[in-house]
C-alpha cells in the first residue's frame, strides 16, 4: 500500500488565465523526497480522485513542491476541484514523486518543446539543463500569450537565445517552424515534447519525417483525445497466478472490471497517458488504445493499460 504524505498550499498563485499553481510543503512530521526533473506527484482529491501533475520547478533544498493545475472546460472532476475549491492553508495527500519523463543522462544536445500547460514539466528540465550547464534550446508554443504560464519568466530564468516562445496570435516571423527547431538527428541529440496531443503528434510525426528514431524521442502526455467506442466487444482476462477469469463487457474498461471484482489496481488518468496502470500480458493481444506506450512497445503486446485498452483476442493473460 502507498505511503501518502500530507501537505499544506503554502501558496496559490494563478498563473496564466485559467491557470492555478500551488505551492505545497510539508505538514509537521513529513519530509519531501527529492526529485529531478521531469517528475509527477499524484494528488488525492475528495471522492477518490487522483490525479497526477508535474513539478514545475527545481527549488532550493526542494523543501516544497511547486504544480500548475489548468482547468479544462471538461473537467472530469480533478482541475475543477484544484482550481475552484483548494485554498491557502488547506491540506492535501500526494504520493512521493515518481518519473516516467527523464532526462537523459551525459552531455547530450536536448532540444525541449512545450504545448500549453506542458510547459509545467519542461521548465524543469530547462532549470537542470541549465544548472547542469548542458546544452539545450527551448521552443514553448501557445495559442495566446494571457494564456501561457511562464512566458516572461523564461527569460527572468537567464535562458536567454536558448528559449523561444512562440504565440499562434502574434506575428509570423516568430511562429514555430517546426522542421527548423527540431533539426537532423544524431546520436547525441535527444527530443522532448509534453502537451496537447495535437501539437505533441506534430513535433513527434515531423521528427520521425526528419530521420529521428523513439529512442531519441521522449514524450508526456496530458489528455488523450476521444475514443470511438464503436464496435467494442466483450473479453475475458485471465489472471495468471490463480487462473480466475474476469469478465469485462463490452461497455466496460477493463480496469473497472478488474476493481469490481476485488482486484487493487492503480488508477490516475484513465485515459492511457500516465502509465500508473500498467500491466503486464502473458498471453493474448492487447487492443492498444494509451498514448502512453510507444509503438515498439505497443508491438511486443506484452504491457498494456487496463484503464481504456481492450483485447483483440478473446482472452488476455495477465499478470496480477
Amino acid at each position: 500500500m502507498e505511503t501518502l504524505l500530507q501537505v499544506r498550499v503554502a501558496a496559490r498563485t494563478t498563473l496564466a488565465d485559467g491557470i492555478a499553481g500551488f505551492e505545497l510543503r510539508p505538514e509537521a512530521g513529513y519530509t519531501l523526497p527529492a526529485f529531478e526533473a521531469g517528475s509527477h506527484i499524484d494528488v488525492h482529491l475528495p471522492g477518490g480522485l487522483v490525479r497526477q501533475y508535474s513539478l514545475y520547478e527545481l527549488s532550493p533544498g526542494q523543501t516544497c513542491y511547486r504544480i500548475g493545475v489548468l482547468r479544462e472546460p471538461e473537467s472530469r472532476g480533478g482541475s475543477s476541484t484544484l482550481v475552484d475549491t483548494i485554498r491557502d492553508g488547506d491540506t492535501l495527500s500526494i504520493s512521493a514523486p515518481g518519473n516516467h519523463f527523464p532526462l537523459h543522462g551525459g552531455n547530450v544536445d536536448t532540444v525541449l518543446f512545450a504545448g500549453g500547460i506542458g510547459i509545467t514539466p519542461i521548465l524543469c528540465m530547462a532549470q537542470q539543463l541549465a544548472r547542469d550547464d548542458r546544452p539545450f534550446e527551448l521552443h514553448y508554443c501557445g495559442r495566446t500569450l494571457s494564456r501561457m504560464a511562464f512566458a516572461d519568466r523564461l527569460r527572468e530564468e537567464g535562458f536567454g537565445d536558448r528559449a523561444h516562445v512562440h504565440v499562434d496570435d502574434g506575428a509570423p516571423e516568430q511562429q514555430l517552424d517546426a522542421r527548423a527547431a527540431i533539426g537532423l538527428p544524431s546520436p547525441d541529440r535527444h527530443l522532448y515534447v509534453c502537451g496537447p496531443a495535437g501539437f505533441m503528434n506534430h513535433i513527434l510525426e515531423t521528427a520521425s519525417e526528419l530521420g529521428w528514431d523513439e529512442e531519441h524521442l521522449h514524450r508526456e502526455y496530458f489528455a488523450a483525445g476521444p475514443i470511438d467506442h464503436t464496435g467494442d466487444q466483450p473479453f475475458e482476462i485471465e489472471i495468471g497466478s490463480s487462473g480466475r477469469v474476469i469478465q469485462v463487457a463490452a461497455q466496460q474498461s477493463a480496469a473497472h472490471a478488474l476493481l469490481e471484482a476485488g482486484f487493487d489496481l492503480p488508477l490516475s488518468c484513465e485515459q492511457g497517458v500516465c502509465g500508473t496502470c500498467a500491466t503486464r500480458v502473458l498471453s493474448g493481444t492487447p487492443d492498444h488504445r494509451d498514448l502512453y506506450l510507444t509503438s515498439d512497445e505497443h508491438e511486443r503486446n506484452d504491457s498494456f493499460m487496463p484503464c481504456c485498452s481492450r483485447a483483440k483476442t478473446p482472452r488476455l493473460v495477465v499478470d496480477l
